[in-house]
């Protein structure tokens, strides 16, 4: 008999098919820097390269390389380029890219301990080190193995701190509905520089837009804690439950970090449920130096960052942990019967389906684990160091140049900037600097004016990299 055609690719042509994908990626990684930083394409330019139906019979990897290269990078902007200082870091690395090829290749689903006890076990241990690294507060530890059936907090990986928000949010709301059948509308509190998550949190949570109170920053964009306090008693007043806040150490416009101490005491006064979202910035606790930035994090009840931002661990990956467990596994957890067994009815593992949105999880923790044990947390801080060094000399440039000024001053690695021509002068030098593919920088808003926003924090951005921005910053801002 005729022998059916196998459309399997064998151990053999994987190996030689994954070494022509690692050299590409390593060629990548080598020559990133000499492509246009933004990409040129214009709407529709990528689709219309794509053929029109999908091939009817296989293709090789050599085939569908050349198209990556011919097709598909035209359309990237490249994160990965040192020369890329817009919006935040979405820093990769070398090991947590192999991190990702392992967690491919092993394809395991991690929603509860059972369907891949290391997956769950390798999570809650890496976060525990995480405690140690940034120096948190104790509360948020899960406690020693064996012990998980005990109250206490925990750690999780969560896509996106998005969704860590969400989960605070639904975790506040579950408090709440335990002490009573209280029908009346929750409110929750957020700085007007807050991330739009917040936002979004209590739109799928179900409060409704109007229920986001987003209280007046200072001059630095920090939440004012007075302005909150007054929020949360007219609300009270008017038979409201504030029920959550969300801090923000280091907002994605200028980097500004909210008063948790005082935030913290408020809530802690009126019971509302404090979160605190580090999602960039957190990666500075590493550095002792940097840890003014968690002063009052004692007073949190959930606080999240995001190795995907600053600690050369590819996205998605936010670090999230809860002092009070069981309010979240509440709010989230589900029995189908179809996902009994004994090691959840036992109560000693954690099934991590149960501390967040979806049912399933990818083994997320092996990149985390890969870049700590690569560069140990000695090569993170160093890193880290390096990167805020090179934006306060930024803006040691920028204060040196009359033509331009700091509109706040960085407290890490974001500066805030503007050219003194005003707004639609900034807008077209931000357009003209990007066009030229050789940096790619953002802009915000701030104090009512239009401000620029150069963020150092790619992997392999170095100091000739910044002096070069500056260069070109300069001497186009002298053409226009």
């Amino acid at each position: 008999m005729p022998q059916e055609p196998s459309f399997h690719m064998t151990s053999a042509e994987f190996r030689r098919n994954g070494h022509l994908v690692v050299d590409w990626i390593a060629r990548y990684m080598d020559e990133v820097e000499t492509h246009p930083v933004c990409s040129r394409a214009v709407p529709g330019q990528i689709r219309s390269l794509l053929p029109r139906s999908a091939p009817q019979t296989g293709e090789s990897v050599q085939a569908i390389l050349r198209d990556l290269d011919e097709i598909i990078l035209p359309g990237i902007t490249h994160w990965q380029s040192p020369r890329f200082f817009g919006f935040f870091p979405a820093n990769t690395s070398g090991p947590s890219i192999l991190g990702e090829l392992l967690s491919a290749a092993l394809g395991v689903q991690g929603m509860l301990w059972v369907t891949s006890p290391a997956c769950t076990e390798l999570e809650t241990h890496v976060l525990e080190w995480l405690i140690e690294m940034l120096d948190l507060p104790r509360k948020f530890s899960s406690g020693a193995s064996g012990s998980f059936s005990a109250g206490g907090g925990g750690g999780v990986i969560q896509d996106t701190a998005s969704s860590a928000t969400l989960c605070a949010l639904l975790a506040a709301r579950e408090r709440v509905a335990g002490v009573g059948d209280d029908r009346r509308p929750l409110k929750a509190y957020a700085s007007n520089q807050a991330h739009s998550c917040v936002q979004k949190a209590v739109m799928i949570a179900g409060l409704g837009r109007e229920s986001l109170r987003l209280i007046d920053v200072d001059d630095q964009g920090a939440l004012v804690p007075d302005r909150l306090e007054a929020a949360i008693k007219r609300d009270r007043e008017a038979g409201c439950v504030p029920t959550f806040v969300c801090a923000t150490v280091g907002t994605t416009s200028s980097n500004a970090i909210d008063p948790v101490e005082a935030i913290g005491e408020i809530c802690q006064r009126h019971r509302l449920w404090l979160h605190v979202d580090a999602a960039m910035s957190g990666s500075a606790a590493l550095c002792p130096e940097f840890r003014f930035i968690h002063h009052g994090l004692e007073r949190a009840d959930s606080y999240c960052f995001n190795p995907h931002k600053w600690m050369f661990v590819n996205f998605d990956c936010d670090c999230f942990w809860v002092a009070d467990r069981a309010a979240l596994i509440r709010a989230l957890s589900v029995q189908p019967e179809y996902l009994r067994n004994p090691a959840t009815q036992s109560g000693a593992v954690f099934d991590y389906r149960d501390w967040q949105i979806p049912l399933g999880r990818r083994f997320r923790a092996l990149k985390l684990w890969l870049v700590i044990r690569h560069y140990g947390i000695e090569g993170l801080q160093h890193h880290i160091r390096e990167h805020v060094r090179l934006a306060k000399l930024f803006a040691e440039w920028v204060e040196r140049d009359d033509r331009f000024e700091l509109v706040v001053p960085p407290p890490l690695n974001l500066v805030c900037f503007r050219h003194r021509g005003g707004d639609a002068f900034n807008e077209q030098l931000r357009d003209r600097l990007n066009a030229s593919g050789k940096i790619y920088i953002t802009h915000t808003r701030l104090k009512d004016r239009l401000t620029l926003r150069l963020c150092v924090g790619q992997t392999h951005t170095r100091q000739h990299h910044v002096e070069e921005a500056w260069r070109l910053i300069q001497r186009t801002a002298e053409e226009l």
